[in-house]
């Protein structure tokens, strides 16, 4: 079966075309260098996905703080981490780096604060 993908390891951006059976690929094309071989293989044998997102923040300048996690999680796990994350409540002042949730779900992955919000 050939399956098309779009690698995001590098700024090339390289659309792949991957032969793929039993899950093993039986050839690439359009990868210009090693990391598109590997996506596709990590993208066909344990997906993982990063996800950026927003927590409700109480009493600060701004009503919401932007979160990311620091680690990719498996791509089946995105909606259990996304629940965990909208019923998440902080308190400003928060600061670039700071941990809200650690080990998210038992993922390796914790959620980090990417902006600095001041207390009103």
């Amino acid at each position: 079966m050939l399956k098309e993908y779009t690698c995001i390891l590098c700024p090339n951006g390289c659309d792949i075309t991957a032969e793929i059976a039993d899950k093993k690929i039986l050839s690439t094309k359009g990868a210009l260098c090693q990391q598109g071989w590997e996506y596709v293989h990590q993208e066909i044998t344990d997906p993982h996905r990063s996800i950026a997102s927003s927590i409700l923040l109480e009493g600060g300048v701004l009503p919401l703080v932007s979160v990311r996690l620091s680690n990719p999680i498996p791509k089946d796990k995105i909606f259990d981490v996304m629940s965990v994350i909208k019923k998440t409540r902080i308190n400003a002042p928060v600061f670039v780096g700071q941990v809200v949730i650690k080990n998210i779900l038992g993922l390796n992955s914790d959620v980090v604060i990417t902006k600095n919000v001041l207390a009103k």
